[in-house]
């Protein structure tokens, strides 16, 4: 397992482009899995890392953000809770 953490989240805000915030996780994130959908006011994000708190920072920079769940796959594939 190359990324650990099950990142999700919703960012509600105005003007949001689901293309752009595509483009700065792969511009400066490690992961994989990025699934970033929604309109110009919510956006749902589902993302594996490392390093999800700098997923949630960025992803606070740009409105507000919650229904927030890391998951710690690893945990879960050894059948701990994650």
């Amino acid at each position: 397992m190359d990324f650990r953490y099950d990142t999700q989240l919703l960012i509600e805000g105005t003007n949001l482009d689901e293309d752009v915030i595509s483009d700065y996780f792969t511009a400066n994130f490690e992961g994989d899995c990025l699934l970033a959908v929604g309109d110009d006011e919510l956006i749902k994000i589902h993302y594996h890392t490392n390093e999800p708190w700098k997923v949630l920072e960025y992803c606070a920079s740009l409105g507000e953000i919650y229904d927030i769940v890391v998951e710690d796959m690893d945990r879960q594939s050894r059948g701990l809770h994650g």
